[in-house]
């Protein structure tokens, strides 16, 4: 088994302190392994956040948060009998040294797409051993929709199941679009067939946006962080004319968006 080494025993101890029966804090002694995953997550969007932001300073908390996330994953399954910190540890090592056979086994691997290509015929090979039934199978149901839906569509890419061009993906935007309008402009307008056809519509952006190689995550967590940025500056405007926002004009909001923009891209 892997040993730990640095100073990683301290917080394991802490972590079995909060546990104990006993002494422990109450409230993390009430958690399970269900009831931290929605923790897990929000810190994991923490880690991101702070690295979008530049905020390096910040990220060693944010990280160390993390980490408590998955040192109380350990915790709870070394009481169950299940594991412990360092059978995780030693998973993780063994996985990543199969993976990299062209470094820990000295294989004659010469680019980056000859690297990818064994990397997916070893992780192709992994789930196959766990018996799964589809190529779909182990795409996590709790991944952000955005990030599930790109790693379904890479799966099926893997095995042919994909367009080679741009325009059919394109075109499938399109069609989409128009089932959605389609569906709105119906006398009796039914709200399950609109959330359904704009599902389609955002999967088919999702594959667009695969086949640019864009991360549409990420796009999207940017056009957020734009839309804020400058609906704020449209705010200040509206503040500096002396009225509040819904006291202006649709018109007048959107001459101070433009305003906002322009000065974007003069600096």
């Amino acid at each position: 088994m892997t040993q730990l080494v640095g100073d990683t025993r301290p917080l394991l101890n802490i972590m079995r302190k909060l546990r104990d029966p006993e002494t422990g804090c109450p409230w993390d002694r009430a958690q399970s392994f269900q009831t931290i995953v929605p923790f897990t997550l929000e810190e994991a969007y923490e880690v991101a956040d702070t690295i979008e932001r530049m905020a390096l300073d910040e990220l060693p908390d944010e990280l160390g948060d993390l980490l408590f996330q998955v040192v109380f994953y350990c915790q709870l399954g070394k009481e169950q009998g299940l594991f412990d910190f360092d059978t995780v540890v030693e998973r993780i090592c063994n996985k990543l040294t199969r993976r990299h056979p062209h470094v820990f086994e000295n294989l004659a691997t010469t680019s980056t797409a000859e690297i990818k290509q064994n990397w997916e015929e070893l992780k192709a090979e992994e789930r196959s051993q766990r018996a799964q039934n589809s190529v779909l199978d182990d795409i996590p149901l709790a991944l952000p929709a955005l990030s599930r839906s790109i790693k379904i569509q890479k799966r099926v890419a893997r095995v042919g199941f994909d367009w080679a061009e741009l325009e059919p993906v394109v075109a499938k935007i399109h069609e989409e679009i128009d089932e959605v309008i389609y569906e709105v402009e119906q006398e009796e307008v039914d709200a399950g067939k609109v959330q359904d056809e704009m599902g389609d519509l955002l999967f088919a952006v999702v594959n667009l946006a695969r086949h640019l190689g864009v991360e549409p995550e990420k796009a999207l967590r940017q056009a957020n962080q734009k839309f804020e940025r400058r609906f704020r500056g449209v705010e200040a405007y509206a503040q500096a004319d002396g009225r509040a926002l819904n006291e202006h004009s649709l018109a007048e909001l959107d001459g101070y968006w433009d305003r906002v923009k322009l000065n974007e891209s003069n600096k």
